[in-house]
């Protein structure tokens, strides 16, 4: 099992909190023979007539004392489960869970 980010506990109590159904932790998926592991999968029913909405989450920390090389890797992560999940799980939406301190600091620029 590859290692946890800090936060990740806190973003899955979060996505239950908000009534998502954690289906995959983590959520794996194929991209040319090569899998990759999303840190979560989850799915919300929307109401019993309409499809269920499904997301997964990667989540970073941003917690070396470089937040362009934080940027950097989760970009490229971001990317390659983006292309993936196109591939693989199209009607899932990916999503990147960053700290607030990391959206104030890095993102805000």
């Amino acid at each position: 099992m590859s290692a946890r980010d800090l936060f990740h506990q806190a973003v899955r109590n979060a996505l239950e909190k908000e009534e998502w159904v954690i289906t995959d932790d983590p959520l794996e998926i194929e991209l040319e023979e090569v899998t990759l592991k999303i840190d979560l999968g989850a799915e919300r029913l929307i109401a019993a007539e309409k499809a269920g909405e499904k997301i997964a989450v990667e989540i970073k920390t941003f917690a070396s004392n470089s937040p362009v090389s934080d940027f950097h890797t989760a970009l490229g992560q971001f990317l390659n489960y983006q292309i993936a999940l196109e591939e693989n799980d199209s009607e899932r939406l990916l999503y990147l869970a960053v700290p607030v301190d990391a959206i104030e600091k890095f993102f805000s620029d």
